[in-house]
């Protein structure tokens, strides 16, 4: 699939759209590119400081069969800017883990198989066996994350309200909820 790439490639594209004049959409809009530019930093800043769940450690570290764990995300999500560096930061633990970035947006789409109430949410996170049977499907959020963003949404916040309170919801997580629902899905 040409939308499947590596964790290498995925930085490079941050960095492609960062130094290009003339981004392609969507980041030709000034709203996605201010987007993917947080979104950068706090990446970046996950990948530096996150902490790792000793417990879930010694569980990925357990895995004795291959997967490939597909990332469903795109460099403008938000919540993707707080979890995918731990998901990546994860895989890297165990080599029978593959990790395949999957950009949601361009086809063949497969976040159509992975819908959350009807949408198209990200980061989605597949894991499959070997034979690419479905083991766990994670995402789009933790769920505590995900409560908080419905319950934003019912009483009709507006964006700018509801990317601020997740904005404090993650950086007050610190990544702690994601690693215990895979302590949980993995169990």
């Amino acid at each position: 699939m040409k939308n499947i790439i590596k964790w290498d490639e995925y930085l490079q594209l941050f960095e492609n759209i960062l130094n290009n004049p003339s981004p392609n959409p969507p980041y030709d809009n000034p709203d996605y590119f201010n987007y993917l530019k947080l979104n950068h930093n706090r990446q970046n800043r996950w990948l530096k400081k996150g902490e790792l769940n000793p417990q879930l450690v010694d569980i990925i570290k357990g895995i004795k069969e291959k997967q490939s764990w597909y990332l469903i995300t795109e460099p403008w999500c938000g919540d993707a800017a707080h979890s995918v560096p731990f998901i990546y930061l994860l895989s890297q633990i165990n080599p029978n883990i593959e990790l395949k970035i999957v950009l949601r947006d361009t086809e063949p789409f497969m976040i159509e198989n992975y819908l959350t109430n009807g949408g198209k949410s990200i980061p989605k996170l597949v894991i499959r066996d070997e034979n690419e049977k479905d083991l766990h499907v994670w995402g789009p959020r933790p769920d505590e994350c995900q409560t908080l963003y419905q319950n934003l949404t019912k009483n009709e916040e507006d964006f700018e309200t509801i990317k601020i309170a997740l904005q404090k919801w993650y950086n007050e997580d610190k990544g702690v909820s994601i690693q215990e629902e895979f302590i949980n899905m993995f169990s």
